[in-house]
C-alpha cells in the first residue's frame, strides 16, 4: 500500500480526521432546520433500508408519533449476524462518526432522547472502537444535553448484543435490550407504537443511518440521482467466496452483478465458471451462474430475478462447488439459530438439516427432494418472524434451480429399488 495513504487510513476513524473532512457539518445543518424538514429530506431522497427489507427510511421515520407522554427511542441495528455479511463492521472500524452523525440526525428528526447502538456480541473489537468514537463525540459536545446550544439533547448508548442470530430481528433485538430472551414479538403492535419498554421506537440499520449525513449535506435531489432510480444511493457490497479479491466495495446501487464479481472482486480464480451466487446473505434465494446477465445490485432487479438484495453479502461459488454441502451447512445454521418459539421453524429446520445430511452421506432418496420442498413450504409464512422464511428460501431456490444436484446424489441402488 502507498506509504502516504496508509497513515491516513489508520486515522480515518478518529474524530479529528472526520471533522477535518466535513464531519458533523450535516448534524449542525440539521439543527438549523425543523425536524419535519429533516424527515422530509430523507423521505424525498428515497433512501431505502440497508438491513435487508429495503423499506423507505423517511417513511418509517414518519411513523414515530410527534406527541406522546412516553419516551421515544432509536435502536441502531448493528447485530450483523447474517452469514456472508460483513459491511457494518467496516463502518464501525473506519467511519464510526458517520454512523454517530446519522444517528444524531435521526434522533433530532424524530424527537428522540435516547438511542441504543446494538452491536453483535462477537464484535468485541468494533464495540470498543464505537465506544471510543462515542466518548470523543460526547467530549466535543455532539452528545448529551443542549447539544451545541441548540436546546436539543440526546443520549447514545453502545449495547453489546446477546450473540444470537435472532437478535438481528427488530423485535427480538428490543427484547434483548430489555434484558429478556431474544424472542420475536407478534405484530401488530409495531415498534413505533409499542417498542422498547412499551414506548415508541424506531429501528434502523447501521448502513442506513450512515447515508443520512450525505443526504442532509447535499440535498435529496443529489442523493436520488445516484444509482438505481427506485433504490438510489451508494451501497456497501461484501463479496466473498471464489473471487480473487474478496472484500467490501462501495458502489452506486444498480451495478450489474457480473461487473461486481469481475471488476470489483477481480473475477473467479483460475477463470473458472460461476456455478451459483447467493446475492444478499445466506437467507436470500440462490441464483444460477449462467443466468446472471441483466441482474444488478438493487431491490427491483433482484426481485425480478427471484431473489433479494438482502444485506448485499454476495457469495460466489465456482463450477467445482458442492452445492448440496453448501445447503446442508446453511440449514445447520438456521436450525441452530432458531429461537424455538414457532413450531414450523423449530421442527422444520431440524428436519431440513437431517434430510440434507442424508444427501451429504450419499443416502438421499428421490422422494427426499420433494419432502424438503414440502417442509420448506410449510415453514415459509407460518412463523412470527422472518427466520423461518430465511431457512426456507435457500432450500426452495436450490431445489428449483439445481434439482439435478440432488438427483445425482441419490445412489443407483436406491433408484433401482424405487423403480
Amino acid at each position: 500500500m502507498d506509504p502516504v495513504i496508509l497513515p491516513l487510513i489508520q486515522k480515518l476513524h478518529t474524530i479529528d480526521v472526520y471533522e477535518a473532512n466535513g464531519g458533523y457539518k450535516a448534524f449542525k445543518k440539521a439543527l438549523s432546520m425543523t425536524p419535519e424538514v429533516v424527515t422530509d429530506e430523507v423521505k424525498k431522497s428515497n433512501l431505502r433500508g440497508r438491513g435487508g427489507a429495503c423499506f423507505p427510511t423517511g417513511l418509517k421515520w414518519t411513523f414515530m408519533p410527534k406527541k406522546t407522554d412516553k419516551p421515544k427511542y432509536l435502536c441502531v441495528n448493528g447485530d450483523e449476524s447474517e452469514p456472508g455479511t460483513f459491511k457494518d463492521r467496516q463502518i464501525f472500524e473506519f467511519n464510526p462518526h458517520l454512523l454517530l452523525e446519522g444517528t444524531l440526525i435521526a434522533c433530532y428528526a424524530m424527537g428522540i432522547t435516547t438511542a441504543f447502538i446494538y452491536i453483535r456480541g462477537e464484535y468485541g473489537k468494533w464495540i470498543r472502537m464505537m465506544q471510543k468514537a462515542l466518548d470523543d463525540a460526547r467530549a466535543r459536545g455532539y452528545v448529551g444535553k443542549n447539544i451545541l446550544g441548540s436546546g436539543f439533547g440526546t443520549e447514545v448508548i453502545i449495547h453489546k448484543g446477546a450473540g444470537a442470530y435472532i437478535c438481528g430481528e427488530e423485535s427480538a433485538l428490543m427484547n434483548s435490550l430489555e434484558g429478556e430472551r431474544g424472542y420475536p414479538r407478534i405484530k401488530p403492535p409495531f415498534p413505533a407504537q409499542y417498542g422498547l419498554w412499551g414506548c415508541p421506537t424506531t429501528i434502523n440499520n447501521v448502513e442506513t443511518l450512515s447515508n443520512v449525513p450525505c443526504i442532509i449535506n447535499n440535498g435529496w435531489e443529489w442523493y436520488s440521482k445516484i444509482g438505481a432510480p427506485k433504490h438510489p444511493g451508494p451501497i456497501l457490497v461484501g463479496v466473498s467466496g471464489h473471487v480473487n479479491h474478496p472484500g467490501v466495495f462501495e458502489m452506486p446501487t444498480g451495478v450489474p452483478m457480473l461487473e461486481i464479481i469481475h471488476k470489483y472482486a477481480g473475477g473467479v480464480p483460475g477463470n473458472k465458471a460461476i456455478k451459483a451466487v447467493i446475492p444478499g446473505g445466506s437467507s436470500t434465494p440462490i441464483l444460477r451462474g449462467d443466468q446472471l446477465d441483466g441482474i444488478s445490485m438493487d431491490a427491483d432487479s433482484m426481485k425480478a430475478a427471484g431473489s433479494a438484495v438482502g444485506t448485499a453479502g454476495l457469495i460466489v461459488m465456482d463450477e467445482d462447488t458442492d452445492l448440496v454441502a453448501v445447503l446442508a451447512r446453511i440449514a445447520k445454521f438456521y436450525h441452530h439459530e432458531s429461537c424455538g418459539q414457532c413450531t414450523p421453524c423449530r421442527e422444520g429446520t431440524g428436519w431440513l438439516e437431517k434430510v440434507l445430511n442424508r444427501f451429504v452421506r450419499g443416502e438421499g432418496r428421490s422422494e427426499d427432494i420433494d419432502l424438503m420442498m414440502d417442509v420448506a413450504n410449510n415453514i415459509e409464512g407460518n412463523t412470527i418472524c422472518a427466520l423461518g422464511d430465511a431457512a426456507a428460501w435457500p432450500i426452495q431456490s436450490m431445489i428449483r434451480r439445481f434439482r439435478d444436484e440432488f438427483e445425482k446424489r441419490v445412489p443407483t441402488s436406491v433408484k433401482e429399488e424405487a423403480a
